[in-house]
């Protein structure tokens, strides 16, 4: 049996910890699918193709992941790809309280999904997306962050902010 895990995010922008993440994930799973929420009510930085773009860019080496975005609810999302498991990164016990109502109420709308929750490297657990895209946009320097792909998009972005 093929266990596939869906790591959903708005990935905005990709971090160092998000790929940390896949990359250890791509080694427990058969398949993992990165699932780029367009979610337009956190008025992302970069729009979702640019988002889907970038983490594919990152993750193309790890065989059995696949970069996907997706608008749909999250349950439907990943019964159309035929996972059983949501993974969800859990950066500091401050994210558990939340992450299990999201796990819990992912459960209730469809009994047949697990959630497993995964805690980041000790290089990266205090890495999130706002802060870096805080940073960057205030002209700081987050090279030890993201991947210099990111760093450039952040760099050509803080221009049209």
């Amino acid at each position: 049996m093929s266990v596939i895990a869906v790591y959903p995010g708005t990935f905005d922008p990709v971090t160092n910890g998000h790929t940390d993440l896949v990359q250890r994930a791509a080694g427990l799973f058969d398949k993992v699918i990165v699932a780029i929420a367009a979610n337009p009510g956190k008025t992302p930085l970069f729009d979702l193709a640019h988002r889907v773009s970038m983490a594919e860019q990152l993750l193309s080496r790890h065989d059995n992941v696949e970069v996907c975005g997706f608008s749909d609810l999250l349950v439907d999302f990943v019964k159309a790809k035929k996972a059983k498991v949501i993974l969800r990164g859990l950066r500091a016990v401050s994210d558990f309280e939340y992450e299990m109502q999201l796990a819990s109420m992912n459960r209730h709308l469809e009994n047949s999904l697990e959630t497993v929750f995964m805690t980041p490297s000790e290089e990266t657990s205090f890495i999130s997306a706002s802060l870096v895209k805080e940073i960057a946009l205030h002209g700081g320097d987050v090279s030890k962050f993201v991947h210099k792909d990111v760093v450039e998009a952040l760099d050509l972005m803080k221009d049209k902010v």
